[in-house]
């Protein structure tokens, strides 16, 4: 098996990962909006009727919450996508500030 992040590509004509490979993946999205939206790897495929909005078997948070399974078996092909979505860029931000503050690592800066 083998796990693919594609976060590269950020538009509707815009493909990073090939056919095939999409094909053959449990595909997880941050979003299944934005990449049914934005994201070629998926968009264009689905316009051509080579696949279906519904192979985005997941949005990352229903793998992380226990609603939707993520990899099931070690020979799996996971390709996860993302286009970006602040929610989570801020959550991250949130946890990694946290941990370096816990740790009294970085420098802060007073701005007043």
């Amino acid at each position: 098996g083998v796990h693919l992040n594609g976060v590269g590509s950020f538009q509707a004509s815009m493909q990073e990962v090939d056919l095939e490979t999409v094909r053959h993946a449990l595909v997880v999205a941050d979003s299944r909006q934005s990449v049914l939206a934005e994201a070629g790897d998926l968009v264009i495929p689905i316009q051509q009727g080579q696949l279906d909005p519904s192979h985005v078997h997941a949005e990352l948070g229903e793998v992380l919450n226990g609603t939707r399974p993520g990899r099931t078996s070690p020979d799996q092909v996971t390709f996860f996508k993302s286009c970006g979505l602040a929610a989570q860029d801020a959550v991250a931000a949130r946890l990694v500030l946290d941990q370096a503050e816990a740790r009294n690592l970085g420098t802060f800066l007073d701005f007043d």
